[in-house]
């Protein structure tokens, strides 16, 4: 399918500014790099949208008079001008520090047809005509920018083109009206032609790509409980080779968004330049995330008999605790037990070269359900547990998933007199592994989302994991409707 003429805002520059922004003075909590490679991928798909729009250029009407020696002053008018062909050969993308980028085209040429008419007192001559427009060369820069609102800003900060040759075929044996379009109509046509290039590539800045841009959300949802926030931090950070641009890349509470007590690390990037676009996402991102579920509640839990399976030898009742907890079934007959358990603190991903981890403290108290509904508190347990952490991705989001490992149990405080808290590791280890790691992993697999585009895919991915951040290299493919 053809590239549509919208394509050069979604994907010259879309691409490029969703990707592309610096910082508060605080760090980033995402920071994404564009490479030469994938510069070099934009500039020719920007080929194929420019050319596509060129087609649909309308041309005005030439018209006019001038006096031909030997014949005296005549009326001309070339009309009804198409362009037939457009061939745009060479593109490149390049990089401009500290301001933005530069555009250019260069060895194209465009093919117009188009009519003639020449008209002296009562002679009417009429004809068509082809002219061939070689050696085009285009040249823009575009300064990038951002708001005080996060979002992005762009504009062309100049455009020029030039057309080196024009050939020129009329119907018919008429050379004086060849000489009349080199002498008096040539320059003229190469200036409106020039001008239309650039003019439509303004239009196009304007009316298209910015007001696009001003719809980019600085915040998405993502779920009932959390939003992120992608919002840029300030102006693009250019080398010659890429270009490094910065999110706040914070996960943050949908219903009180409270301020986080703590910076994002600073990133060191390795040199890579084998995928067109590389994301380094910080453990601010997920720590944030951490904060937010916390303080929601999300990592609370409750366990009740009807939780432990079957054949377990330790059912949730005092009549089952009377052998290690003498006092509970002297105290409580045949009643049933609850235990309800929270996350102490937010838990932490700490990431190392090559492997990721968390660790949780959790405190577990227990309650004898009574009459009416009462609940009665009879001891209360510290477990803590190290925690191991995958991160895979699936072109859009990054997606987790945590693997426990061994818990240790120990006896807080009780009403009930001292006993050894290990007998209940293997309960409380098949709920964790069963019931609540389970849950958490479901939230994981819904993901951290990447700020992308519609129709921007991204394939070929590495994954590489440093101290303090994930870094991703993938390549871009633009998706045509």
């Amino acid at each position: 399918m053809v590239t549509s003429a919208g394509t050069l805002p979604s994907l010259l520059l879309g691409t490029l500014l969703t990707f592309t922004f610096g910082a508060l003075g605080a760090n980033p909590g995402l920071v994404v790099r564009i490479t030469d490679r994938g510069l070099e991928y934009v500039a020719q798909e920007e080929l194929l949208a420019l050319q596509s729009k060129l087609h649909k250029v309308t041309l005005p009407n030439f018209d006019g008079d001038v006096r031909i020696k030997h014949f005296g002053r005549v009326d001309y008018e070339f009309h009804s001008l198409n362009i037939q062909s457009c061939k745009l050969l060479g593109s490149a993308l390049k990089l401009l520090p500290n301001q933005g980028l530069h555009f250019s085209i260069s060895d194209s040429f465009i093919q117009v047809t188009g009519d003639w008419k020449v008209r002296k007192r009562i002679l009417r001559l009429k004809g068509s005509f082809d002219v061939k427009v070689k050696g085009i060369t285009i040249s823009v820069n575009l300064l990038l920018d951002s708001e005080p609102s996060g979002r992005p800003k762009i504009a062309v900060s100049s455009c020029s083109s030039h057309i080196h040759d024009v050939e020129v075929h009329m119907s018919g044996d008429l050379g004086w009206l060849l000489n009349l379009f080199h002498n008096q109509i040539e320059s003229k046509f190469r200036r409106v032609l020039e001008s239309k290039i650039c003019e439509i590539i303004q239009d196009s800045v304007t009316s298209e790509l910015q007001p696009y841009l001003q719809t980019l959300p600085v915040t998405t949802k993502i779920d009932h409980l959390a939003g992120l926030d992608y919002s840029l931090m300030g102006a693009p950070q250019a080398t010659a080779q890429m270009l490094d641009v910065m999110f706040k890349g914070e996960i943050f509470s949908l219903e009180d968004r409270f301020p986080v007590a703590f910076l994002a690390p600073v990133m060191n990037l390795p040199e890579e330049h084998s995928r067109m676009v590389y994301f380094a996402i910080s453990d601010y991102a997920f720590n944030t995330a951490s904060l937010v579920y916390h303080k929601a509640g999300f990592l609370n839990f409750t366990i009740t008999d009807d939780m432990v399976p079957p054949d377990s030898t330790i059912r949730l009742n005092t009549k089952s605790f009377r052998a290690f907890v003498p006092r509970i079934a002297r105290l409580y007959p045949n009643t049933n037990l609850e235990l309800q358990g929270a996350v102490i603190s937010a838990p932490c991903l700490n990431f190392s070269p090559g492997n990721l981890s968390t660790a949780a403290q959790m405190e577990i108290e227990a309650f004898v359900l009574l009459p009416n509904s009462v609940k009665e508190p009879v001891f209360r347990l510290g477990v803590a547990t190290n925690v191991s952490a995958m991160l895979t991705f699936n072109t859009s989001k990054i997606t987790g998933f945590l693997e426990p490992g061994k818990i240790q149990v120990e006896l807080k405080e009780s009403k009930v007199g001292l006993f050894s808290a290990e007998l209940l590791e293997a309960l409380l280890n098949y709920y964790l592994r069963n019931n609540f790691y389970p849950k958490v992993n479901d939230k994981l697999a819904e993901g951290f989302p990447l700020p992308l585009l519609k129709r921007i895919q991204l394939y070929d991915p590495i994954l590489q994991i440093h101290k303090d951040f994930l870094f991703l290299g993938t390549n871009v493919r633009y998706l045509r409707v």
